[in-house]
């Protein structure tokens, strides 16, 4: 999970002032953690509290660990329908099928002991807010990549299953995407180029990267991507550590929690 916060606050900087050079620096004074970065802190958050509970608890649960960090860290850079879902005193869906569902949902693919709890886990995590069936779609492909990347599956077969499950043309390079690509903050326009860059990758660093020089949406790419890659290749300590110094203490703390608690759970619902 944290490989997707530091790739959301890597990709802070460039997200509307996008690069093409793969050798930008990393970090800087502006970088920080983004809406993608406290949403999927606040999933974390929840599902951890509501361990072995009932799918109405854990979504009443996602819902109000959701609105209360929304509130907590109000200039994240929300969007509209979003920002009033926060604000809501009984919020309700609203068929979105944005990417906001697959930037949270990193810590689905690292809960569950088998792929058929992470899918359904995170539907839970959309269905709140992001029920279009392509938001779902967007929540399920992350979720599922995260878990196949931890479980010991190849790149090859967590592109074909990305493919074949889920539909999405993984077949593009990279450099072709890139040609023509623009910002798309939609789960259709963006879920399958952070897969591909993992794909592409050659270690966490190199997929964050990949994902943020493909322009657009660069935070969210680089969250979606970095959750995947974390779980594929591990995340160098330095750069956990250098996460850990730019988030404040509460969100560290919901970090740290959930490495025990994944270290100590059984992994069983």
């Amino acid at each position: 999970m944290l490989g997707a916060v530091f790739g959301d606050i890597v990709g802070s900087v460039y997200e509307f002032h996008n690069t093409n050079r793969m050798d930008f620096p990393l970090i800087s004074r502006a970088s920080r953690p983004t809406d993608d970065s406290i949403m999927t802190l606040a999933v974390a958050d929840a599902l951890m509290r509501t361990w072995g509970e009932s799918d109405e608890k854990i979504k009443e649960e996602i819902v109000k660990s959701m609105q209360r960090m929304g509130r907590m860290y109000p200039n994240a850079g929300y969007g509209g329908r979003f920002r009033a879902w926060l604000a809501a005193e009984d919020p309700k869906p609203y068929g979105s099928l944005g990417n906001g569902s697959g930037m949270r949902v990193s810590s689905v693919g690292w809960l569950y002991r088998t792929l058929e709890d992470t899918l359904h886990a995170a539907d839970l995590t959309a269905e709140v807010t992001h029920n279009h069936p392509e938001g779902i779609k967007g929540a399920r492909a992350i979720a599922a990549c995260v878990f196949l990347a931890r479980t010991g599956a190849s790149k090859e077969e967590i592109r074909t299953y990305a493919a074949d499950t889920f539909g999405y043309d993984l077949s593009r390079p990279l450099d072709d995407i890139r040609r023509n690509y623009s910002f798309d903050p939609t789960c259709p326009g963006s879920v399958p180029e952070a897969i591909r860059a993992f794909y592409e990758s050659s270690n966490y660093e190199d997929a964050v990267r990949r994902a943020v020089v493909l322009g657009g949406d660069s935070d969210t790419l680089a969250c979606m991507a970095g959750a995947i890659a974390e779980a594929y290749f591990g995340m160098p300590d330095e750069l956990k550590m250098k996460a850990l110094q730019i988030l404040d203490p509460y969100c560290g703390n919901i970090v740290r929690h959930f490495h025990t608690f994944c270290h100590t759970h059984d992994g069983t619902v």
